[in-house]
């Protein structure tokens, strides 16, 4: 019988420590197919909501990067850059344009989507 590759080994690794943080994590497929639920962070206006990402890691992992689908979220923050915003760098120009220039409609679009990633989490807390 033939031992895990590095790369397999890795994957373990990384999942195993993700699954023994404070985030909830939700194996789907195996180790390489899973879901993360966080909650925003306190004093940004995705405080209170729930969010989650799925994650699929390639055979190739670490070497070739994981494919992330963001649920519910109007930017690719995670929890530092939802408390740090970068809106000069943003996968969604969208949301940076509004973010930069109309800040209080920016903050009602998250209220929004915190008040749907709630009702969608319900009972799953």
């Amino acid at each position: 019988m033939s031992s895990p590759s590095p790369g397999k080994r890795r994957m373990d690794t990384d999942v195993v420590k993700l699954i023994e943080s404070k985030h909830e994590v939700t194996i789907l497929g195996g180790l390489n197919e899973f879901v993360v639920k966080f909650y925003g962070p306190q004093g940004t206006p995705y405080e209170g909501g729930v969010w989650k990402v799925r994650v699929d890691l390639p055979d190739k992992y670490p070497f070739k990067s994981p494919s992330i689908d963001l649920t519910n979220i109007f930017e690719s923050f995670l929890p530092q850059l939802l408390a740090y915003p970068n809106p000069i760098d943003p996968l969604n120009g969208d949301a940076a344009a509004m973010y930069l220039h109309r800040p209080e409609e920016y903050k009602q679009k998250i209220k929004g989507l915190k008040r749907d990633s709630l009702c969608s989490s319900k009972g799953q807390r």
